[in-house]
């Protein structure tokens, strides 16, 4: 039976068509690498046996892209405890279970719901297992199984990309390779020939050709030149089943461009060139371009221009246009068309890349022949020199020739030229120059100090034609003179030790001259006449342009002399000789016993016999005692400055009272400053009375100042003599203030001041009605004295 069995399987394998075949199964008694279900057996409950497994179960087989409309059947699982009474239920798990695979519970049929495809899972595991419905329990362990998808050709083979681009060089040898190109087919390649993949081309030939199995495309025909066909589209076709007829195909595009050689050599497209220039060309100006074609591009149609043989060999030269590969022709020399007219040259252009490969094809060179006539024109005075350099000495006198430039026509003409200096160059205007024959001279006084060398320009115009000019630089120098003395390298200011000995350096003289002597700096130092004799320093002269000051004696003592001024003469050694005097401050000091400067004061003497610590203590103490004694009189004397100095009637001095209240509509209760006479600009705030402690502050009104009058003057002058030489003012200092309202006022003054002018005496009986604001005003001026009884 179980032969019969496995005979059906292989037959089963064998079926084109699934659906036709019935459902096999093997029966096992074991499951390899699983874990063993042990259980006791009936007749010994001591003895362990294993359970035989009556499964019948095998790998099954299916195709892919089922288009059936019922279920695709799969195969059959049966166990040996089937009695075919229903007793037994079968359960399937794992991949698709449930889902994509379906069991029949009684019969144990699989049965796939949709459509499989093997490229996208070519494999499916399940697991089967048998329990008894009654208690629940399997009959046999849980067997696993696999369902294997079959491959169809479903599949045409896709190119990895879809349009490919390659190069290769023209000119290339036939199976030149270019590219390689791969298709890839989702078809099992172990299953039939549905991956087999084959090569052909389509469209390229006969350029190229493709291997059928590798898919390298390969040059297929001699010399391609790539000036004549560039660019080549090729197709390439891949097909499976071996190329076999109804094997499925893809395509692809291959754009195969060829790159450039240096297979072709330059060539002028004529002999003959012809340029004009005028003969006043500067040097490198361009006169002509000339171009050779070359049908290669990039590096390989690059071109070098030279001038290998001709009359203006070392007239002209030729340089390349790096973007137009053209060939300049410019000017090397100066043309002259007095001199020459034409010039013949031969250009050659050849390629500085050059293939061996390509030589026999001939020389990668051409040439043509150049041909340039030099125009005349009319040119500007030409200088003999490109640059003039002349001297002087700064001690030249007006009017002193310097040198001479020349300058003239080179036309055939010969027009007479003139000369001037460009002011522009000469702002001070120090030199000029004669206008016919181009001698420089100066205009000014030279300083080599302020400027050594003046830069000009000088300008050659022709008389006839005064468009044509030319231009040409002089440098003057200035040549030394020793006019300048010497004088020290800086402000100098030294110490000297109180211990100090005799010869003993303390500082080192330098000397700084502003001319410049061919020969050098050579000062000498000495000290000043009228202090060589009897001075406390000698002055050594090192001969290098330094000198040093030394101590003259033993000991100095800054409380009898703390500064020295030395004066020091320094003098030149160039003609005439040039000497000026410097004064070194030197300051006596304490020092140190390293003769470190510590103090250079002159502190006063304490002698060992001087005041003790107590009577110190005690002359403090009694400085003390007076300051407080002082605070306290002042203090006292501001209380008593609260009383009016005036008490009493009698008591009359000239003074100005200041009410709060004049008549009703005056707020200005200031008294009069005299400083506003002095100066009636001046408006100074918060004036109060003076002869008594004000109680209240009154915020004062600023009054408009009065301008200053010879009456005023007059007026306070008087008041002033006559003050001083009043017999009856008081011993006491008294703040006497002069109010002057001007003259020609409309309004009757009340000041005591002006009563002194009037013949008689004023009626002041009316203040008594103004109210008693105005009481004490009235009982000082309502009664019979004035400032003439006084």
């Amino acid at each position: 039976m179980r032969t019969y069995r496995y005979f059906l399987l292989l037959f089963w394998v064998g079926q084109p068509y699934p659906t036709l075949s019935t459902p096999l199964s093997k029966r096992t008694s074991g499951f390899p690498a699983k874990k063993r279900a042990l259980e006791l057996s009936g007749n010994s409950k001591n003895e362990l046996n294993r359970s035989k497994r009556s499964w019948m179960w095998n790998q099954f087989f299916l195709l892919e892209e089922y288009t059936g409309s019922d279920y695709q059947y799969v195969g059959k699982l049966h166990s040996d405890q089937d009695r075919g009474d229903g007793s037994l239920k079968y359960i399937l798990s794992g991949d698709g279970a449930g889902d994509l695979f379906i069991i029949n519970e009684n019969t144990g049929d699989i049965q796939a719901t949709k459509r499989l495809d093997r490229e996208e899972k070519p494999v499916y595991i399940l697991r089967a297992q048998a329990i008894n419905r009654r208690t629940g329990r399997p009959v046999e362990p849980e067997s696993e199984f696999i369902i294997k998808i079959h491959d169809i050709n479903d599949n045409e083979p896709i190119f990895t990309k879809e349009v490919y681009s390659a190069t290769v060089p023209e000119m290339s040898d036939v199976g030149t390779f270019v590219v390689q190109v791969t298709a890839t087919d989702a078809d099992d390649p172990t299953y039939g020939n549905s991956a087999k993949v084959v090569y052909s081309i389509l469209q390229g030939q006969p350029y190229f050709s493709v291997e059928s199995e590798t898919g390298i495309i390969k040059t297929a025909l001699l010399n391609m030149d790539r000036e004549n066909r560039e660019q080549y589209q090729v197709v390439i076709q891949a097909k499976d089943m071996g190329g076999q007829m109804g094997g499925l195909s893809g395509t692809t595009t291959v754009n195969i461009t060829l790159t450039d050689v240096n297979d072709n050599p330059p060539r002028f497209p004529q002999s003959t060139y012809q340029f004009r220039t005028p003969e006043s060309s500067p040097l490198g100006t361009p006169i002509g371009r000339i171009k050779a074609s070359d049908a290669d591009v990039g590096e390989n149609a690059e071109i070098e221009y030279s001038i290998t043989d001709g009359e203006g060999l070392d007239m002209f030269d030729v340089i390349t246009d790096q973007e137009t590969q053209e060939g300049i022709i410019t000017v090397k020399k100066l043309l002259d068309f007095e001199k020459k007219k034409v010039y013949t040259l031969k250009v050659e252009a050849s390629n500085p890349h050059v293939e061996q490969r390509f030589l026999y094809l001939g020389p990668f060179k051409d040439s043509a022949t150049v041909r340039i006539v030099v125009e005349d024109v009319d040119e500007p005075p030409v200088f003999s020199k490109l640059a003039y350099i002349l001297q002087i000495r700064e001690d030249a006198q007006i009017n002193t020739t310097i040198g001479s430039v020349t300058a003239q026509d080179p036309d055939a003409a010969r027009n007479p030229v003139k000369y001037s200096v460009d002011r522009h160059t000469d702002m001070d205007r120090i030199f000029n120059i004669d206008s016919g024959n181009g001698s420089i001279f100066t205009s000014k006084l030279l300083d080599r100090e302020t400027l050594l060398w003046h830069n000009i320009t000088v300008i050659a115009t022709e008389i006839n034609n005064p468009k044509q000019s030319s231009r040409v630089p002089l440098y003057i120098k200035v040549l030394d003179v020793n006019d300048n003395a010497p004088e020290f390298a800086e402000f100098y200011e030294t110490f000297v030790c109180e211990k100090a000995k005799a010869d003993q350096l303390i500082q080192t003289l330098h000397a700084v001259d502003k001319d410049d002597p061919y020969s050098g700096h050579q000062f000498s130092f000495s000290l000043a006449p009228e202090a060589a004799s009897g001075s406390n320093f000698t002055i050594q002269d090192n001969k290098d342009n330094t000198a040093g000051i030394l101590t003259r004696k033993n000991g100095y003592n800054r409380h009898e002399m703390s500064t020295y001024l030395l004066p020091v003469v320094i003098s030149d050694n160039d003609y005439p000789v040039q000497s000026s005097t410097g004064t070194v401050t030197v300051r006596v000091c304490a020092c140190d016993h390293h003769g470190n400067m510590q103090s250079c004061h002159a502190e006063a003497l304490i002698h060992p016999t001087g005041l003790s610590t107590g009577a110190l203590v005690a002359i403090l103490l009694c400085i003390v005692i007076l300051l407080v004694t002082v605070v306290l009189f002042a203090a006292l004397r501001r209380q008593r400055k609260k009383e009016p100095l005036i008490i009493s009637k009698e008591d009359i001095r000239d003074n100005i009272v200041s009410y709060n209240d004049e008549g009703g509509g005056e707020e200005d209760t200031q008294a009069f400053d005299i400083g506003t006479l002095r100066n009636p600009e001046a408006i100074e705030d918060n004036k109060l009375r003076r002869d008594i402690v004000p109680e209240t502050l009154f915020l004062p009104r600023r009054t408009p100042t009065a301008r200053d009058n010879t009456d005023v003057r007059d007026f306070i002058n008087q008041r002033l003599k006559e003050n001083d030489t009043d017999p009856t003012a008081p011993p006491y200092d008294s703040l006497a203030t002069y109010a002057y309202e001007g003259t020609g006022s409309v309004a009757d003054s009340l000041s005591s001041l002006e009563s002194v002018t009037t013949d008689g005496d004023q009626d002041y009986d009316y203040l008594s009605d103004w109210g008693p604001r105005f009481k004490k005003l009235a009982d000082m001026y309502g009664g019979v004295d004035s400032d003439k009884d006084s």
